[in-house]
C-alpha cells in the first residue's frame, strides 16, 4: 500500500480547540489538508504576527508589511537565541486598508508566498534565499523604513541596484528589475511608482566579494521549492525560478554534510557566507540539489546480537516481566503514557525471539491485543483517535476538547511521538500475530498517514510530512501553537522512533516503500541529532560558553537553543540525557554511535546522579550510553535499580547491554559513522 493511500478515516469530530485557518490561508487551499508544524506556522496562528526564522533572515508580517532581520546572537551558558530587530521595513506608500491581514497564497517543501493583498505586495520566502524577493503587482510606490539610521542609499548608474548602509554597521543591497528612483531620510526610504521584482539582501560581514556574488545572482529568483525522495537515503531539492542566470542559494552544515558532488550539478562558494544559529549558511550555485545520507538497516534485533551465556539473566527478567503484564491494571488514558506502556510490552516480544524464549510470546501478544484494538476499534471509552477535517488529522477524544489534554495532541503537537509508540506496538503485533496485522491494517496505515504522509494531491486526507522541516532535516513537534521562537522539539530520540517505527511496521506488511522511507527519515533524523542537539566538547557551533556547559541541548527552538525541558530544569542532567535517549532501541546504536561523544554526555551526566531525588528510571538511561564503553559497570549499576521508566523495563535494559561489545577500541571512539557501512544492507 502507498503512503498517499488512506481509505479507513477515524470517526470524524468537530474539534472546540483548533484555530480558523480561514483567516490567514487562500481560499483555494482550505479544501485541503494544512501545515501544522511548518517552518512558517507563525503567519497563520492568531494574529500571524509572531516572527519566523526563514534561513537566513528572521521575517515578521504585521499590518500590510514585512519586516525582516539579519539576526546577530545572544550567548550565555543556558541558553542562544537570535535577538530580531527590525532592521528593514516593507509597505506599500498610501495603502487604503493598513490594518488589512496577510495571506498565505502557497506553500511548499521548502517556501511560503506570502501575500499584502491591500498592499499589491507578494513575498516569495525560500528558505535559504539570501535574498528577500518582492514582486510589486501593481503600479505603486513602496516605503522601506528601519529602526537604524540610514546613513547611505546610493544607486548604480542605471538605478537597478541601491546600496544601503545603517549605522548599525550593516549594508543591504536593493535590486530591482528595472530602474526605480528612491529618496530617503534618516530612517525612511521611499520609491517612485514602480511594478516588477526587487530583491533585498544584506551583505554578509559588509564584505566587498560577497557583493560582487550578490550582484552575479540578483537576477535569478525562485518561486517555490520542493523535496522529492527519489531513492532510499536520498532527498533531491527542486526550485523553480524565474528571471535569468543561475540560482543561488544557502546550505546548512548538514547540507554540506549531505550535498552529493557526484550526483549535483552545483557549485559551492565557500567564502560566502552568513552567520546563523544553526550554524554558518554557505553559497551553493544551482536549482537541483541531492543530499544522500549513508544507508540505516532497520532491524527487529539487536544488530551484534546477544551472547548465549547471557541469555539466562534476560530470560529470568523477561519471565517477570511478562508476568507482571495486566491489561485490565492499565490505568493512563493519555495517548503518549499509554503509547508508552504498549511499546514496552512490544519490546518484551522481540528481546524474547532474540533469546529464544518463545513461551512468553502468547500472553504478550493478548496483552497488545487486548491494549491496542481498543484504540483502533474506537471501543476506548476515556480516549481514543478521531479524524477533524479543518486541518486534516488526527486529534484525540481528549484533546478535541482540551488544547492542553495529551500534551496538546489535539492541536497537533508531538504526533510524531505518540503515534510513533502505537506504530512500534502494532508492527511487533502484526509480526508476531499476521492475521492480526491483516485485519488492522488499514487503522494501522490510517495512523502512519498522520505524519508519513507523502502525497502532495488534493484528494489526501493528511498534511505532508506533518512533522518533519525537510529544509532543516529534522522534525519539530510544536502543533498550532504560537511561539515567539517558532517550532520547537525536545526528544529527537522519539522523533526517531516514530520513523523507525514506520519502517518496522513496513516490513511486517511487506511495503518495501514504507521501509524504504521510513529508514530514510531515521537517518536523516539521527544525522540532525548529531549536528543540532548532541553538543561535542570542543565543538565551535554554539560558541564557547553554551558549549562548555551543556553536553546536550534541552529544547531546540527555530531561534533559539535552551539548556532546560518542558519539564525540568537544566540541573536536571539525567533528564535531559534520558530525553533524547528514550525509547531504547537497537536503532539506539546507530543515534549514538560517537563513543567518544557518549563517554563525554555521560561524565556530564554523572554527578547529577548524586542529586536527592533522582528518578531510578532516569538513571537507566543514564547507564545505557554507559554500557557502550563500559558494559561490566553499567551492568552492575542495572542491577541495582529499584524502578524503570514507565517506557523501560528490566529486560530491556538487559537486552541492551548484553548486545553491546565487551570492549571498546580506540577505533571506536571516533565521530565515525562506522555503523552505517559496517551493517547495513
Amino acid at each position: 500500500m502507498a503512503l498517499s493511500s488512506q481509505p479507513f478515516i477515524f470517526p470524524g469530530t468537530q474539534s472546540t480547540v483548533l484555530p480558523d485557518p480561514s483567516a490567514f490561508f487562500a481560499p483555494h487551499l482550505l479544501s485541503n489538508p494544512l501545515p501544522t508544524n511548518s517552518f512558517f506556522q507563525n503567519f497563520v496562528l492568531k494574529n500571524g504576527d509572531q516572527p519566523e526564522f526563514i534561513h537566513p533572515y528572521i521575517v515578521k508580517s504585521s499590518l500590510s508589511s514585512l519586516t525582516i532581520c539579519y539576526p546577530s546572537q545572544f550567548h550565555n551558558p543556558a541558553f542562544i537565541y537570535q535577538t530580531f530587530i527590525a532592521d528593514l521595513t516593507i509597505r506599500a506608500l498610501n495603502n487604503p486598508n493598513p490594518n488589512a491581514p496577510h495571506v498565505i497564497s502557497s506553500f511548499d517543501d521548502l517556501s511560503v508566498t506570502l501575500d499584502l493583498p491591500s498592499s499589491n505586495l507578494r513575498f516569495f520566502l525560500v528558505k535559504g534565499s539570501p535574498f528577500i524577493t518582492c514582486s510589486v503587482i501593481e503600479n505603486i510606490a513602496i516605503s522601506i523604513s528601519t529602526i537604524h539610521a540610514i546613513l547611505q542609499c546610493s544607486p548604480n548608474g542605471n538605478r537597478t541596484k541601491y546600496t544601503i548602509k545603517l549605522n548599525n554597521g550593516q549594508t543591504w543591497v536593493l535590486y530591482a528589475s528595472s530602474p526605480i528612483d528612491l529618496s530617503n531620510d534618516v530612517s525612511s526610504i521611499t520609491s517612485g511608482v514602480f511594478s516588477g521584482i526587487i530583491r533585498i539582501s544584506c551583505l554578509p560581514n559588509s564584505d566587498q566579494t560577497s557583493e560582487a556574488v550578490l550582484d552575479r545572482f540578483s537576477s535569478c529568483y525562485p518561486t517555490s521549492g520542493n523535496a522529492v525522495f527519489k531513492q532510499p537515503f536520498c532527498v533531491e531539492y527542486k526550485w523553480e525560478k524565474k528571471g535569468w542566470g543561475d540560482l543561488l542559494m544557502l546550505a546548512h552544515p548538514l547540507h554540506l554534510q549531505l550535498l552529493s558532488a557526484v550526483d549535483s550539478s552545483v557549485t559551492v562558494l565557500e567564502g560566502f557566507k552568513y552567520n546563523s544559529i544553526d550554524g554558518e549558511l554557505v553559497g551553493v550555485v544551482g536549482d537541483s540539489w541531492i543530499l544522500k545520507s549513508d544507508p540505516v538497516s532497520v532491524t527487529w534485533h539487536s544488530i551484534k546480537g546477544v551472547k548465549e551465556e547471557a541469555c539466562l539473566e534476560i530470560i529470568d527478567s523477561l519471565n517477570k516481566d511478562v508476568a507482571a503484564l495486566d491489561s485490565k491494571g492499565v490505568s493512563t488514558t493519555s495517548s503518549y503514557f499509554f503509547g508508552k506502556l504498549i511499546a514496552r510490552a512490544a519490546r518484551l516480544a522481540l528481546i524474547a525471539e532474540e533469546v529464544c524464549h518463545l513461551d512468553v510470546i502468547p500472553a504478550i501478544r493478548k496483552f497488545l491485543k487486548d491494549t491496542v484494538e481498543p484504540w483502533l476499534e474506537g471501543t476506548f471509552q476515556e480516549n481514543g483517535f478521531f479524524y477533524e477535517s479543518k486541518w486534516g488529522g488526527i486529534v484525540t477524544k481528549q484533546g478535541a476538547l482540551d488544547s492542553g489534554a495529551d500534551f496538546g495532541f489535539g492541536v497537533y503537537n508531538d504526533h510524531h511521538f505518540h503515534i510513533g509508540h502505537f506504530l512500534y506496538a502494532i508492527a511487533v503485533l502484526a509480526k508476531i500475530d499476521p492475521i492480526w496485522g491483516r485485519k488492522y491494517k488499514p487503522q494501522a496505515y490510517a495512523l502512519m498517514a498522520d505524519f508519513m504522509n507523502l502525497s502532495r494531491r488534493s484528494n489526501s486526507k493528511y498534511a505532508r510530512l506533518r512533522c518533519f522541516d525537510l529544509w532543516k532535516l529534522h522534525s519539530w513537534a510544536g502543533g498550532l501553537t504560537e511561539f515567539a521562537d517558532g517550532r520547537n522539539q525536545e526528544s529527537t530520540s522519539e522523533a526517531v522512533n516514530a520513523y523507525y517505527s514506520a519502517a518496522l511496521m513496513g516490513l511486517a506488511y511487506g511495503d518495501t516503500h514504507l521501509v524504504a522511507i521510513g529508514s530514510t527519515l531515521s537517518a536523516l533524523e539521527i544525522h540532525s541529532a548529531q549536528t543540532w542537539w548532541h553538543v561535542k566538547e570542543g565543538s565551535t557551533l554554539y560558541g564557547e560558553e553554551f558549549t562548555k556547559n551543556n553536553r546536550v541541548v534541552g529544547v531546540l527552538w527555530s531561534n533559539k537553543r535552551d539548556s532546560g525541558l518542558w519539564f525540568a530544569p537544566p540541573e536536571w542532567k539525567e533528564c535531559r540525557l534520558g530525553i533524547q535517549v528514550l525509547p531504547i532501541l537497537p536503532i539506539t546504536e546507530l543515534l549514538f554511535s560517537d563513543v567518544q561523544f557518549v563517554k563525554q554526555l555521560v561524565e556530564w551526566t554523572l554527578p547529577a546522579l548524586a542529586r536527592e531525588g533522582v528518578g531510578e528510571g532516569w538513571k537507566g538511561f543514564v547507564y545505557t550510553l554507559e554500557a557502550i564503553y563500559d558494559k561490566v559497570g553499567a551492568l552492575n549499576k542495572t542491577r541495582s535499580l529499584t524502578g524503570f521508566d514507565d517506557g523501560n523495563s528490566l529486560s530491556n535494559l538487559l537486552w541492551w547491554i548484553h548486545s553491546r561489545d565487551d570492549e571498546v577500541g580506540e577505533s571506536d571512539r571516533g565521530s565515525k559513522f562506522c555503523w552505517f557501512r559496517h551493517y547495513s544492507h
